[in-house]
């Protein structure tokens, strides 16, 4: 059951990150997949804030994966933000250690589509850039996403 949301603007790409940093927790996988420009970034980025964690959330390109740590005072869930573009085999996600993470925090992977093999409890989404600029989120929810998926939606 695939479900679209349009996002007009990066604000839009980033509230819709929020509102799914209210849904996730430890132990969820997002894996981001879209164009250069598509907003994968933006959407983790919001997904960062409605988490509450620490750090200023950029593109891990270069560092591969970046930890979040929860912000005093707010939920206690980490945010590890991935970024597979610059992985010459999927294999590699192996030396990332991800499956202990995907027991305690939130695991976002730009780039993402290849790494379901992680978890069948995922969600997907496929973000695309239209020629008017505008994204449109494409979710592809796996396990129990899809019964969750419906409360990101709104």
């Amino acid at each position: 059951m695939t479900t679209s949301v349009e996002l007009a603007t990066v604000e839009d790409t980033e509230e819709f990150g929020r509102r799914l940093g209210g849904v996730v927790g430890g132990g969820d996988l997002l894996l981001l997949s879209g164009p250069l420009g598509a907003g994968k970034t933006a959407l983790v980025r919001g997904l960062a804030s409605g988490l509450g964690v620490l750090g200023r959330v950029s593109s891990p390109t270069f560092v591969i994966a970046r930890v979040h740590s929860p912000a005093p005072g707010g939920r206690s869930v980490s945010l590890v933000h991935v970024d597979a573009y610059r992985l010459g085999d999927l294999d590699e996600l192996d030396d990332l250690d991800l499956d202990t993470d995907l027991v305690d925090a939130v695991v976002a992977v730009e780039w993402g589509e290849g790494a379901a093999r992680l978890s069948d409890d995922h969600l997907l989404i496929e973000l695309e850039r239209r020629d008017d600029d505008v994204r449109v989120a494409h979710l592809h929810p796996h396990g129990t996403w899809v019964d969750r998926v419906s409360a990101v939606r709104a």
